[in-house]
C-alpha cells in the first residue's frame, strides 16, 4: 500500500503482515494479518514516528522514500522498544546517523541493550514538546501501555494522537486505513478487543490512568501502531479501551464463557446438555473446545462474561491438561472475580475438579457448583447436567 496523507503534511507509512503466523511468538494471527503503522510529520523538521519489524525492512523503507528523504531525518520517535516496532533500527541508524533518536528514559536504556545504539540517541520527558515548524509534537508518557517505557506522542496542531499498541488492534488493513473506509468495521473491532485481552489486559490499571491523563487533550485521529486509524470516531474505540479496561476490577457482562474438552466424547455429551440448559436464561453463551481453540480466541469471552462454566475430564489424576493450560493463561492476564461451574466425567477416580477448585481460587472466581459423573453420562445424568447450566446461567443473569 502506497503512503497515505492522514492530515496535511502527516503521513501513513505502515506495512501490512500476512505471513507471521504467531504475533509475538504466541498468538495466532492468520487469516486475520496485522498491519504495522508508522508515520511521518514533515515540516522544517521531518520526524518519522514508529518503525517496524525487521523482516519488513525494504518495504518500510521504500514507504518512507514515498515521503521524505531518509538521509535527511532529524527526529525517530520510539514511543515503544518491542521489535515489532523497532526491527528496523539498526539499518535505519547506518542510513541516518543523524537523525537524534527520541524516547522515555526507559527507551534510551533499552535502545542501548536490544540495539547497542547509545550516540545520538536522548530521552524526552513526560509533557515535552518538540517544534518542527508547523508541527509540534507532545510525549506523553504512558507506562505499562503495554512495556515500562511506553509514550504516545500527540501532534498538537492537528490534534492527531501516535497513541502506539493504545488501541491498536489485529487486523491487516484492507485497501484502507481509516474507520470511514469499512462499511462494517465489526472485524477490526472484534480484533482489537482480542489484541487488547491476548497482549494489554494485564496492564489494565495503568490503561485507565493513562485515559484519565489524556482525557483534558482533544484527539481528532487516533493512530496507533497496529489496526485502523480513527478519524470519523476517534471516540469510539477510545471508549472501548475504557471500557475493556474496566472490565478487570469492575462489572462485567451478562454471559457465559462455556470451555469444555473431552477426550472421548463423554464431558462433550454432557457439555451439549449443559449449553441447552444454560440457553434457557436468555443471556450470551459462546462455547470453545479448549483442545481445538487457541487460548487467544478464548480470552475475549473470558474478558468481557461473568460467567465461566469449565467442563473437562479428569486427566491422571488431575484436570484434562488443554483446559488446565486455557485456565493458567486466564490467570496470567487476570481474568478474575468471576462467577463459575464445573463439570466433568472421570473414571476410575477424580481430581479434575480438585484442580479446577485450586486455579479458581486462584483467579478469585466464585465456584457456585460442581457436577461429575463416572464413565459415559446417563439419562439421568444429562437431565441433571441442563437443569445445572439452567441453574448457572440464571445466577449470572440475576447478578
Amino acid at each position: 500500500m502506497p503512503a497515505v496523507e492522514i492530515r496535511p503534511n502527516i503521513f501513513w507509512i505502515g506495512v501490512n503482515d500476512r505471513t507471521t503466523d504467531l504475533f509475538e511468538g504466541y498468538w495466532p494471527i492468520i487469516p486475520e494479518g496485522v498491519s504495522y503503522n508508522a508515520y511521518i510529520v514533515r515540516g522544517e523538521k521531518t520526524a518519522l514516528i514508529d518503525l517496524a519489524k525487521g523482516f519488513k525492512t525494504d518495504e518500510f523503507l521504500a514507504q518512507i522514500a514515498n515521503v521524505a528523504d531518509i538521509r535527511k531525518l532529524d527526529y525517530i520517535v520510539i514511543n515503544h522498544m518491542e521489535p515489532d516496532h523497532t526491527g528496523i533500527l539498526s539499518v535505519l541508524r547506518q542510513l541516518a546517523p543523524q537523525a537524534v533518536i527520541l524516547g522515555t528514559p526507559r527507551t534510551v536504556e533499552m535502545v542501548a541493550s536490544f540495539y547497542q545504539i547509545t550516540d545520538n540517541v536522548r530521552a524526552v520527558a513526560d509533557g515535552e514538546t518538540l517544534h518542527l515548524g508547523p508541527h509540534v509534537l507532545q510525549f506523553v508518557h504512558t507506562p505499562f501501555v503495554h512495556w515500562p517505557e511506553t509514550m504516545m506522542t500527540y501532534e498538537t496542531t492537528q490534534r492527531v494522537l501516535f497513541s502506539c499498541d493504545g488501541f491498536g488492534g489485529y487486523g491487516a488493513l484492507q485497501g484502507g486505513i481509516f474507520d470511514d473506509q469499512y462499511a462494517d468495521i465489526s472485524f477490526y473491532e472484534r480484533e482489537a478487543l482480542r489484541y487488547y485481552v491476548n497482549i494489554v489486559a494485564t496492564f489494565s490499571r495503568a490503561v485507565l490512568r493513562a485515559l484519565e491523563k489524556l482525557s483534558g487533550i482533544p484527539v481528532d485521529v487516533v493512530a496507533p501502531s497496529h489496526g485502523l486509524i480513527w478519524r470519523k470516531e476517534p471516540g469510539r474505540i477510545i471508549e472501548l479501551y475504557r471500557r475493556w479496561a474496566g472490565y478487570a476490577s469492575g462489572d462485567v457482562e451478562r454471559g457465559i464463557a462455556l470451555l469444555y474438552g473431552s477426550m472421548y466424547g463423554n464431558t462433550e455429551k454432557m457439555m451439549n446438555a449443559v449449553a441447552q440448559g444454560a440457553s434457557k436464561a436468555g443471556i450470551p453463551v459462546e462455547i470453545y473446545d479448549v483442545a481445538r481453540t487457541h487460548v487467544s480466541y478464548i480470552l475475549p469471552a473470558l474478558w468481557t462474561y461473568r460467567g465461566v462454566i469449565v467442563g473437562a475430564p479428569t486427566y491422571e489424576g488431575g484436570l484434562f491438561p488443554p483446559m488446565a493450560h486455557a485456565l493458567d493463561v486466564a490467570a496470567r492476564k487476570k481474568v478474575q472475580n468471576r462467577k463459575a461451574a464445573y463439570f466433568g466425567s472421570y473414571g476410575w477416580g477424580g481430581g479434575g475438579e480438585q484442580e479446577f477448585r485450586r486455579l479458581a481460587e486462584a483467579m478469585k472466581w466464585e465456584v457456585l457448583e460442581t457436577f461429575t459423573f463416572r464413565g459415559g453420562p446417563t439419562v439421568e445424568d444429562l437431565r441433571r447436567g441442563e437443569e445445572f447450566g439452567e441453574r448457572f446461567a440464571r445466577a449470572v443473569a440475576g447478578g
